[in-house]
């Protein structure tokens, strides 16, 4: 029985779901639905305090954009 198990595994053909450029065209528009969530939460409290000027300006484009590194990550893993 062990037998007959590894001559029908050395002859099986893997299995292959996605080609490379579909998965990582998955994983980086997951990766920029995610910073837009990020930043989704972000730009509405950097508005709030901007409102009550309790930070400057440039502190809440730094906090904006911060998310946004997650999607560069993903680009240049996909570049490597």
């Amino acid at each position: 029985m062990g037998l007959a198990l590894n001559s029908l595994a050395e002859t099986a053909a893997p299995l292959v779901i996605l080609e490379q450029g579909p998965a990582a065209a998955i994983g980086i528009g997951l990766a920029a639905i995610g910073a837009g969530y990020a930043e989704r939460g972000i730009g509405a409290s950097v508005v709030g305090a901007l409102a009550e000027d309790s930070i400057s300006p440039g502190i809440g484009i730094l906090l904006t954009v911060l998310p946004e590194t997650l999607v560069i990550f993903a680009l240049v893993a996909l570049f490597v």
